[in-house]
């Protein structure tokens, strides 16, 4: 293996590009009770509010989950989501799942009570001065705010998180720590772990000595982690691991060690750990799916990875490179996504299944040569049998998220305000609605 020093840099952007961004920095004030008055200040685009000691802000009340919600910062506007909390999250009294926040505005976090307010200082948020960490691409404010949590994680051999919707790259982010860091010279090895059932996972991860179980090969097998040794695990969909394996897969990340099945022989392994999933864990923690010590053993690191809708900007350059990966840049149809008459279709839709789904556009596009006009996204997704109930559940609800407000605006000629009176939310949440299905 190489040492650190030997980590290839990445191009940088051109200077002209910001470096940075600012966020203004908010506080917390504790109304009632025996600690009335106490402020805690937010410098930070995201913070966990919870009584767990390892949340951001820890609230000593047995009425808050752990993790029981979370405030962060987008282009600005400040926003509070429940994290699947026993008792709830409440905004001036209204109980929300996710909300914006108003400077004074009430939050009440079981019998907790927060005064939230917006301070007039302004904090400092770096962004990295590269379009692309390996195969992840983007030169958008989204993308460059965690390329330096890349390039961090490749630098270490801390475990990583990494969260996002499905299809947001999470695949290649991992790819590309173990491929910028002093391991790439060892194996990288995959194991999806909900795509195998709950009693051969086991097997896959830890191996199996000969006749340990019916249907065992006879000569026994190596799990992914002895696969893995010297190089880099990933575990991907790491919240569909069953309830029972999770203390084996924290013993053997804490002791470095694994013992295949049918085995008293403890076997040394070194191996990274890079986990994905498109679930909230801290909200699996909370529904007690998933085991508080696992998570915070695999959250050493977390990136979460933007959807595409947020980062509509880089759609061209993805393009380009999806057409470089299938040797296609001379035809009709590949001119027409490369700066042509489609790209404004591709800026204007939602894109459900984010990169993944663009690819596979992409594909169609080119195999079947296509009109423009007929080869426009669709505008209902696709039902896939293949993937979770719940992931085709999200895609459909932004579909119809998406074409509702397609429909206010058309019926308010445009007008954001009236829109988002008619809406019942203020004009800022309309915004960033109208942002968050690619509408602005």
């Amino acid at each position: 293996m190489k040492s650190n020093d030997d980590i290839r840099a990445t191009e940088a952007l051109p200077s002209s590009l910001p470096s940075k961004i600012t966020v203004r920095e908010c506080r917390l004030t504790l109304v009632g009770g025996g600690s009335d008055g106490a402020t805690q200040l937010i410098g930070r685009e995201r913070t966990v509010i919870g009584a767990d000691a390892r949340a951001d802000l820890v609230i000593d009340d047995p009425t808050l989950s752990k993790f029981h919600c979370e405030i962060r910062i987008e282009e600005g506007q400040p926003f509070v989501r429940d994290l699947g909390s026993r008792n709830g999250t409440s905004v001036d009294r209204v109980p929300v799942i996710e909300a914006p926040l108003r400077h004074g505005a009430l939050l009440t976090l079981g019998r907790t009570e927060l005064r939230f307010e917006i301070g007039a200082r302004e904090v400092e948020v770096a962004l990295s001065p590269h379009d692309h960490f390996g195969k992840v691409r983007g030169s958008s404010i989204a993308m460059r705010k965690i390329y330096p949590l890349l390039e961090a994680a490749a630098g270490t051999n801390s475990t990583v998180l990494l969260q996002g919707e499905s299809g947001t790259g999470k695949d290649l982010a991992a790819e590309s720590i173990h491929g910028e860091s002093a391991r790439r010279d060892g194996p990288f090895v995959v194991v999806d772990c909900g795509a195998i059932p709950g009693h051969l996972l086991e097997a896959e991860l830890f191996g199996y000595e000969p006749g340990s179980f019916t249907g065992a090969a006879p000569g026994g097998r190596i799990g992914a982690f002895e696969a893995a040794n010297g190089g880099t695990l990933h575990l991907d969909e790491i919240g569909e691991l069953a309830l029972e394996l999770q203390p084996k897969l924290l013993r053997a990340i804490d002791r470095r060690e694994i013992q295949r099945i049918g085995s008293t022989q403890r076997i040394p392994v070194d191996v990274r750990i890079v986990a994905a999933t498109n679930r909230d864990l801290k909200a699996e923690v909370n529904a007690r799916r998933f085991r508080s010590d696992l998570y915070f053993r695999l959250a050493v690191i977390v990136v979460s990875m933007p959807p595409l809708r947020s980062r509509t900007t880089d759609i061209p350059v993805l393009v380009e490179s999806i057409l470089d990966k299938l040797g296609d840049r001379e035809s009709a149809m590949a001119r027409a996504l490369s700066g042509g008459e489609l790209v404004p279709e591709l800026l204007r839709h939602g894109w459900p299944g984010n990169v993944r789904e663009l690819r596979n556009y992409v594909e169609s596009c080119l195999a079947r040569q296509e009109s423009a006009l007929a080869a426009v996204p669709p505008n209902e997704p696709t039902i896939d049998i293949t993937q979770p109930l719940r992931d085709v559940r999200e895609r459909w609800l932004r579909h119809v998220e998406r074409r509702y407000l397609e429909e206010l605006l058309a019926a308010h000629g445009g007008n954001v305000s009236a829109a988002a009176r008619a809406a019942g939310v203020d004009r800022v949440h309309m915004h960033r609605l109208l942002g968050k299905v690619g509408l602005r």
